[in-house]
């Protein structure tokens, strides 16, 4: 029997259709960023991998609804997703393939209707972002949208009865982690016509867009970039607070989550105003190694 199969019945979760359902976007996690599939199929007690892959792919479809053409067509679109969540929550059923993994999450773990719901209602802050014109402005939309797009994974890993402040701790480690993506993402943002900078930080830099777009090289696009991942490591280096904070079960994921945003953002480092051109890449055998020590380590509480 394979560790997938192994995991949905150690989740009790029987029905061929609702596995069915769990497959499919177990499929859509692993394809949209496999390194951090791999590491929750590794790292994470089996019973809990089915729900974590449902929360990614929830917040992941949800996401892509929002980012994806139009402004117009992504808001009906959006409206027409948050309804069918909406209507599956308050009745516990849904025909969408899509819904169903969700509720079935929900009902096995109750904590996540309500993070569920806040991140339906933080959904409306990523439909209306047209960039940052401040440092305050990127806190807001950190608090308005990524924190609670965040908690629907964070709160599975940290248990049904969390720390007091592991909601802190999960604040600076994707303050972090998105600090990061837009760095890393640079080049495929602008190429989709965004620019996530805040704007404040270029004009003190002395950068513009159309350097950014143009790929230059010069002394204060290394400046700039400097700083950001200066600021993004900052944040995922205090954000190892959060892993004491978790129950035993859940702190290899989470320090191996860290451990390998650090590493990307030391290849971002690395390659500097190549950005500009396309992201780093995570070393490879610097992230096996971080896997299998953390192997070793969620085997030793099993």
């Amino acid at each position: 029997m394979s560790l997938w199969n192994r995991a949905l019945d150690a989740a009790g979760i029987s029905d061929p259709q609702l596995r069915e359902d769990y497959a499919r976007q177990r499929k859509l996690v692993a394809g949209y960023r496999r390194s951090a599939y791999l590491a929750a199929r590794l790292l994470l007690p089996p019973p809990l991998l089915p729900h974590l892959i449902a929360a990614t792919a929830f917040m992941h479809r949800t996401d892509t609804l929002l980012d994806s053409g139009p402004v117009a067509e992504r808001a009906g679109a959006c409206a027409e997703w948050v309804k069918e969540v909406r209507d599956g929550l308050a009745s516990g059923e849904s025909d969408h393939a899509a819904v169903r993994p969700l509720l079935h999450t929900v009902s096995a773990h109750p904590g996540m209707r309500g993070r569920v719901e806040d991140f339906l209602d933080a959904s409306a802050a990523e439909l209306e972002f047209t960039g940052f014109a401040t440092e305050a402005d990127y806190q807001r939309y950190v608090d308005a949208y990524v924190l609670p797009a965040f908690m629907l994974i964070a709160g599975l890993i940290a248990g049904e009865d969390p720390a007091a402040d592991c909601r802190e701790a999960c604040r600076v480690y994707i303050d972090g982690s998105q600090r990061l993506d837009f760095v890393n993402d640079l080049s495929e943002d602008l190429a989709e016509g965004r620019l996530n900078l805040v704007r404040e930080t270029l004009d003190a830099h002395g950068v513009t867009r159309a350097d950014l777009e143009n790929a230059r090289d010069t002394p204060a696009i290394h400046a700039l970039l400097a700083r950001l991942l200066g600021e993004a490591r900052a944040c995922l280096s205090t954000s190892r607070s959060l892993v004491g904070l978790a129950p035993p079960e859940g702190r290899p994921l989470l320090r191996a989550m860290i451990e390998i945003e650090l590493l990307t953002a030391a290849a971002a480092a690395a390659k500097g105003p190549g950005l500009l051109r396309a992201p780093a890449r995570t070393p490879l055998p610097a992230t096996a190694r971080v896997l299998f020590r953390e192997r070793r380590r969620a085997h030793q509480l099993r």
